[in-house]
């Protein structure tokens, strides 16, 4: 007869840095409310934080706003890279991506639709032994979640359908911002998409990855209209769908 563990019995995975992504494009109202959480954010077992922002060639104050911050708190060792040509969120994170040093990598949107408090919860799974990359997803639990655009939401929940098809996953929000990565699998994939198909390709990439452990965590959503400077729209479901086919089905 198996006995159940402990929950103390389980391996832990110690590790000493949590390298934090930044695309920036024209995020200048708010990416010193994002810095603020980051600044203050405590992670569990004193993991200490690499902030790595990239400036899209933003055409607003949002290069000047990071460069003030990271003056007023040189503490925080903010890296601040810059593309002197605007290439897409995509290839802002192919940039970010590379320039990691960290053990593990996640994705931070400079928006506030997404609370970083809530990377311990992405982190336990790791810690615990279990997981390779982690998912953070909008529809599980009891999360605060914000009630914005239906079609939105049926076309995000038919994009990660598609997608668990072809990659025999079962997740319930493969377009999250939130994706946790150990360093040496996000860095050893080629990754291609510029802009919005970064979600299906990486997620389709990374399925492939032999022995991966993947899991998946719910977060809370507090979303943006596009009075709020919400980006993503209608024509990147399209890319989606094709980035899916290229990635999951194909297997480019």
């Amino acid at each position: 007869m198996l006995l159940p563990v402990a929950p103390n019995a389980f391996p832990v995975v110690k590790f000493d840095t949590l390298s934090i992504v930044i695309p920036v494009y024209n995020e200048a109202r708010t990416i010193h409310q994002i810095l603020d959480l980051l600044r203050e954010l405590q992670l569990v077992n004193n993991i200490g934080k690499e902030i790595i922002l990239v400036n899209d060639c933003s055409t607003d104050a949002s290069a000047d706003t990071i460069r003030a911050y990271a003056a007023r708190y040189p503490e925080m060792g903010l890296r601040l890279l810059e593309h002197a040509v605007n290439q897409g969120k995509g290839t802002a994170l192919h940039t970010g991506i590379r320039e990691a040093t960290g053990d593990y990598v996640i994705i931070q949107d400079a928006d506030l639709e997404y609370d970083p408090e809530e990377y311990n919860v992405l982190l336990k799974p790791i810690l615990k032994g279990f997981a390779d990359v982690v998912f953070g997803s909008r529809f599980l639990g009891g999360n605060p979640h914000r009630i914005l655009f239906f079609w939105h939401s049926i076309g995000n929940q038919m994009l990660t359908f598609f997608s668990n098809m072809v990659t025999d996953l079962n997740l319930t929000d493969m377009e999250t911002c939130y994706k946790l990565f150990r360093r040496d699998i996000i860095q050893g994939l080629k990754l291609e998409e510029n802009r919005f198909g970064f979600e299906p390709e990486v997620t389709a990439k990374v399925a492939r990855v032999k022995d991966v452990r993947i899991y998946e965590v719910g977060i809370s959503y507090y979303g943006r209209t596009y009075a709020e400077g919400k980006k993503i729209g209608w024509r990147d479901g399209f890319r989606a769908i094709y980035c899916i086919v290229k990635y999951g089905l194909l297997g480019q």
